[in-house]
């Protein structure tokens, strides 16, 4: 149900997103349950970014500002009330994000060690498609291990930035809208994308239809209920309007099910970026912190310094049945 925010606020006074924005409330997208309890009240003081290119851009950093509830059937986590679906994928879709490929050569060389560990899963390679592929990093580095790989991206700009660096094969659109074959792929990745889709089981659902029999999903995510995630708490860095749904194992384990597949293994995801990038981004956490270690780097002359880091992200293998 869509509401407009000025009915909105009178049951969330501390919330104020821009005054144009449209919210609607949503049921449970595991169970279907509209039993929730709140976790987090909304905060409008953390808003920073107003227009939704802005918001919503694949860089985007701003930390949650609307309600995060959980439901009490199943104890999946999410945002609610939340901006409309189809608000949110064409603010998206719609702006430039030279932030995020900034730190690309980083992410080829992370996604290189993953493609190996594909590949070890699968060794006669195939095809693998990626989904909401971004700037296309993955797809370079499993074009580069001898997988014939096809991405889809919503967003034109970055799309268009990964054909013409990589020459890679990325077609603009959701996955409801690029035209793919089912039972056409022996692999499907979702890397840091299925926490932002509004309707995540329709997700997994599709991407089973899409696999080959036993064929192999790679999911990472988030993961609120990892030791870091409970300990940093509301300044867990992953808390952010950007994400619409917060998975724990328990929780993503039973939307694999729900969507045909059988969870096969769970491990910590280590991911390569430099070390003045993330020292910078650390200013959503603690802002003079940031500033403070941005000095530091820089004095020390180590801020295109690569560096493996965790937060929480989970690496997941799932087949489908």
């Amino acid at each position: 149900m869509a509401l407009p925010f000025d009915i909105l606020k009178r049951f969330m006074p501390s919330a104020a997103p821009s005054e144009a924005a449209v919210l609607e409330t949503v049921p449970c997208n595991l169970c279907g349950s509209s039993d929730l309890e709140t976790v987090y009240e909304a905060r409008a003081d953390l808003e920073r970014d107003r227009d939704l290119a802005d918001k919503f851009r694949a860089s985007g950093d701003e930390l949650l500002t609307l309600p995060l509830v959980r439901c009490r059937r199943c104890a999946l986590l999410f945002v609610n009330p939340r901006y409309r679906a189809s608000d949110m994928l064409e603010g998206y879709a719609a702006g430039d994000d030279p932030v995020y490929v900034s730190q690309m050569d980083a992410r080829v060389r992370t996604f290189a060690g993953t493609v190996e560990a594909i590949t070890r899963l699968r060794p006669a390679r195939g095809r693998i498609l990626d989904i909401g592929t971004a700037a296309g990093a993955f797809l370079k580095a499993a074009t580069d291990g001898g997988w014939v790989a096809t991405g889809i991206e919503p967003n034109g700009w970055l799309a268009g930035w990964g054909r013409e660096r990589y020459g890679v094969d990325i077609r603009v659109g959701s996955i409801d809208e690029v035209d793919l074959p089912q039972q056409h792929f022996d692999v499907v990745t979702l890397w840091d994308v299925i926490e932002h889709t509004p309707d995540p089981m329709h997700v997994l659902r599709r991407v089973n239809e899409l696999l080959v029999p036993g064929g192999l999903l790679i999911v990472n995510y988030p993961d609120i209920g990892s030791w870091i995630g409970k300990i940093m708490g509301r300044k867990w860095p992953f808390l952010s309007s950007v994400h619409l749904y917060y998975f724990t194992r328990l929780t993503m384990r039973q939307a694999l099910d729900r969507a045909g597949f059988v969870a096969r293994e769970f491990r910590p995801h280590y991911q390569v970026l430099k070390l003045g990038y993330i020292v910078e981004r650390g200013r959503v956490v603690s802002p003079w912190l940031s500033r403070a270690g941005c000095r530091v780097v820089e004095t020390l002359g180590v801020s295109d310094r690569e560096v493996p880091y965790w937060l929480g992200q989970t690496f997941v293998v799932a087949e489908r049945r």
